[in-house]
């Protein structure tokens, strides 16, 4: 007979939403998660892929392991990106085990004291863009001085994480520095087919504005009329992927509350990684008896904007685009691709545009290492999965990139450049439908 389980000391999981047992039971520990797993293809231990992570967080409720440093790491280095609930052939739900683990780390783990305050910085920041924004009047300055020349390669050596986030900023125009007003209601072009919210998301608005600004004009030309509440704020993935709990469940409480008073068709995203977390708010909501169905009615219409306009069909002519014929590498957000399981609808959109060929990537579902906030938090099996991701998308042999996500089209800028190849554009697709809506105007350059 086997003796008494041995019980761990040291930090553990409190009794608020732990894993569920009945979740953690369904994986068989078949294996067909690995390949699949970013984390495990870079770092390639057991206790770094999904299967691992199951049976840590098994050992976890049962008490035989602690949060120590040593698990907490396996934790962290995974990315989120939910390809091995794709691949898994037992229907595991990895997506709800992780994002109850999260939380519980953030509660009951005391991180160092560097990491508590990096991370503070972190959230308490990049998910509003009114405090973001006058943090970019002195980036926009050491942009123009040069300085990154002569202070980036030291920065490496002193916090690699702070280097991480030093080359992953973009260059900024000046009309980036003062923040852009929408009107809140802009009437469809013709004869209206819909009324539609637009989230503008919060990183995005700021440092791509001109994505907003293409999805616009697409969806009006295309008979919508746009309603664009004026006081809404972050989605709440950057916190939700990272297990700040509290903060995710405020965030997506004032979403809700901005768009409230609307009557709307659908409710658009065009960062297709923040469309995964806004239909998810009937789940992070569901304790909350005041929000549970309000949030539930919320995700109910909830669309990435590639996936409306494939389903409503655009109304507008397309036009070729320069050079012709134009051969682009569509490159897959994962929450889009594993976490809305969308896919085709994208590309069938795209190839509506005459003379439009798009190539996929070998290892197309892999992360880019963006994975929300990760890139800044792991830097070093992201730019792993950033040089990789970007040499796969090169040997296409497109001229070009298609990326509907703010933060994989900062993480493969990033890597391009490093590869030299700055010279390669990446649009979001509502650019490219835009220039395509306008017959008189090259919509794409390569080499520009």
């Amino acid at each position: 007979m086997s003796g008494p389980i041995a019980v761990s000391e040291g930090p553990r999981f409190d009794e608020s939403n732990p894993p569920d047992p009945k979740l953690i039971d369904a994986c068989v520990h078949c294996g067909f998660c690995l390949t699949t797993c970013p984390s495990y293809r870079v770092i390639g231990k057991e206790t770094d892929s999904p299967r691992g992570r199951i049976y840590q967080m098994d050992a976890l409720n049962q008490g035989q392991i602690s949060l120590s440093p040593a698990t907490v790491s396996h934790f962290d280095s995974c990315l989120g990106c939910l390809a091995c609930v794709t691949a898994c052939p037992s229907g595991v739900q990895y997506d709800q085990l992780i994002a109850a683990t999260r939380p519980q780390i953030e509660r009951n783990y005391p991180r160092n004291v560097w990491d508590r305050l990096y991370r503070q910085f972190i959230f308490s920041v990049f998910p509003y863009p009114g405090r973001l924004r006058p943090l970019l009047w002195p980036l926009w300055l050491y942009q123009r001085l040069g300085a990154s020349r002569w202070i980036s390669k030291g920065l490496e050596k002193i916090s690699p994480r702070l280097a991480a986030m030093e080359s992953l900023m973009p260059p900024l125009e000046t009309e980036q520095l003062l923040p852009k007003q929408y009107p809140e209601r802009i009437s469809a072009v013709g004869e209206r087919r819909f009324r539609v919210g637009l989230i503008l998301g919060c990183v995005q608005r700021l440092f791509t504005p001109q994505v907003n600004e293409a999805s616009i004009r697409v969806l009006t030309r295309n008979g919508c009329e746009v309603v664009i509440p004026p006081h809404q704020g972050c989605c709440a993935a950057l916190p939700h992927h990272q297990g700040q709990l509290q903060q995710a469940e405020n965030l997506a409480r004032h979403m809700i509350e901005t768009f409230a008073p609307y009557e709307l068709d659908a409710i658009l995203i065009n960062a297709s990684g923040c469309g995964h977390t806004l239909k998810e708010y009937g789940h992070i909501l569901s304790k909350d008896p005041d929000y549970k169905e309000k949030a539930a009615r919320f995700a109910a219409q909830v669309r990435d904007i590639q996936e409306f306009l494939a389903q409503v069909g655009l109304t507008t002519p397309l036009h070729p685009l320069q050079p012709e014929p134009l051969v682009l590498a569509y490159q897959d957000a994962c929450h889009m691709l594993h976490g809305q399981r969308l896919s085709q609808e994208p590309r069938q959109l795209l190839r509506q545009i005459p003379g439009l060929e798009l190539r996929d990537p070998v290892d197309a579902a892999l992360c880019c290492g963006s994975s929300g906030v990760y890139n800044l938090l792991q830097p070093k099996v992201a730019a792993e999965l950033g040089s990789q991701k970007v040499e796969n998308l090169l040997n296409t042999g497109a001229q070009g990139i298609v990326s509907a996500n703010i933060g994989c089209r900062l993480q493969i800028q990033k890597h391009l450049d490093l590869q030299g190849r700055q010279g390669i554009p990446i649009v979001h697709p509502m650019e490219l439908l835009d220039r395509a809506m306008q017959p008189q105007q090259q919509a794409f350059q390569p080499g520009s």
